[in-house]
């Protein structure tokens, strides 16, 4: 899973981004590693100054090692303190390769 968060123009216009993002191992018939799938839902919201002083952030957690979920979680929670109370102005959700 990754969470990342910044300022940024894709679409033209500055927005406040935050990406939720879960990869997926897709594996052939033999059940080895044949590529990878990434879901996304990134929460769009209007810039503003709090925001973005927060500048640019990134956290991957990865189920195969002794990190524990439910601190990953807690720790990226303290991260989206100011975005948790707002609602974002656009929603996209879309897949892709990696």
């Amino acid at each position: 899973m990754l969470l990342q968060y910044g300022t940024y123009a894709f679409s033209g216009r500055p927005m406040f981004i935050v990406d939720l993002t879960r990869q997926f191992d897709v594996t052939d018939d033999d059940g080895e590693h044949h590529h990878y799938v990434q879901v996304h839902c990134e929460l769009r919201y209007e810039p503003e100054a709090d925001l973005d002083a927060l500048g640019s952030f990134d956290s991957w957690f990865f189920h195969d090692t002794d990190a524990h979920l439910e601190e990953w979680f807690a720790v990226m929670e303290g991260h989206l303190a100011l975005v948790l109370d707002r609602r974002p102005s656009e929603i996209d959700l879309y897949e892709g390769p990696v």
